[in-house]
């Protein structure tokens, strides 16, 4: 039995990338794909269009930029596959991508596997570190002041690995991110708390605290350019992310540890920032972590008049 399965991209602004991520699928997986749904996130450069003239490809105009999870929900729900794959539109697969990655989660032996992900390469042909750890505190913490990037194991990415071969892991980027569809429903979807950034972190940590494991394919390959659309708005990039971190925090921690956190981000980062801006002479980064904290002084000002 030929295994199908459907596919969700989110499109904001996306350009030609968005056209070459359609065309890869088509061209490489079309025997594997139910349908390909398309969540145009109300973009202005008219990346979505002309996809309406495929059979297999469905586009959902939601006008305006409702976030990564609630897109991703969206397109879902549209969704009659057994599994179903969130690509960003900034990705593509090669020949048996798809394949290969559909035919190890339908093996008898692999029916504990609720997610799978595989290896992403970049421009230059280079692995990219595309799992984590399901962070800690500590590893927040340790975050926030930059001490990862000297001591990569006391935070949760795992750079210090160069994915070279598979492995069960906490967490595979929502990049390239195959899931079964009836564990997807049963979590009901992405937390659409999350508007970008975490939301398929909270995702995994929840599929694995329902006894699910999660697996990263070496073997299998796709492309993954990395930064995407967000490249254009630095500022807001760095507020979701923060925001984010905050959301998450709060979800999965104890309160001390969640306000540890908070602090941290608050207080110090901010400092770390602007310190390292300085050091390198990039005025403009010292602008962008000055404005996306203000954004999230602002989002927490509301967070704390709005709560009963």
């Amino acid at each position: 039995m030929l295994e199908v399965v459907d596919v969700v991209v989110v499109n904001w602004n996306s350009g030609v990338q968005l056209a070459d991520c359609i065309r890869s699928l088509e061209a490489n997986a079309l025997q594997n794909i139910g349908k390909i749904i398309i969540v145009d996130n109300g973009s202005t450069d008219s990346s979505a269009e002309g996809f309406e003239l495929s059979d297999k490809v469905k586009v959902i105009r939601a006008g305006v930029n409702l976030g990564f999870g609630k897109a991703c929900n969206l397109g879902a729900s549209s969704c009659t596959s057994d599994f179903i794959l969130f690509l960003n539109p900034d990705a593509f697969v090669y020949k048996d991508t798809i394949h290969s990655a559909l035919s190890f989660m339908c093996h008898p032996d692999n029916q504990k596997i609720g997610v799978c992900g595989v290896q992403l390469r970049d421009e230059n042909d280079h692995v990219a570190r595309s799992c984590t750890r399901l962070p800690t505190a500590n590893g927040l913490l340790v975050h926030a002041v930059g001490l990862d990037r000297f001591f990569p194991k006391l935070g949760h990415f795992m750079s210090e690995w160069d994915h070279s071969e598979s492995r069960l892991v906490d967490h595979v980027i929502g990049a390239f991110y195959l899931i079964r569809r009836s564990l997807f429903e049963d979590l009901c979807g992405f937390d659409e708390r999350f508007f970008v950034y975490l939301e398929d972190l909270d995702l995994s940590n929840r599929v694995k605290a329902r006894g699910w494991n999660i697996q990263y394919l070496a073997n299998v390959r796709a492309f993954h350019k990395g930064g995407g659309t967000s490249d254009k708005v630095k500022a807001k990039r760095l507020f979701y992310s923060l925001r984010s971190r905050v959301i998450y925090a709060f979800k999965h921690f104890s309160r001390v540890d969640a306000v540890l956190v908070l602090f941290a981000t608050l207080l110090v980062e901010p400092f770390c920032r602007i310190a390292k801006a300085l050091l390198s002479r990039s005025f403009s980064a010292v602008s962008e972590t000055l404005t996306a904290y203000g954004y999230l002084s602002i989002w927490l000002m509301k967070r704390l008049f709005t709560k009963s």
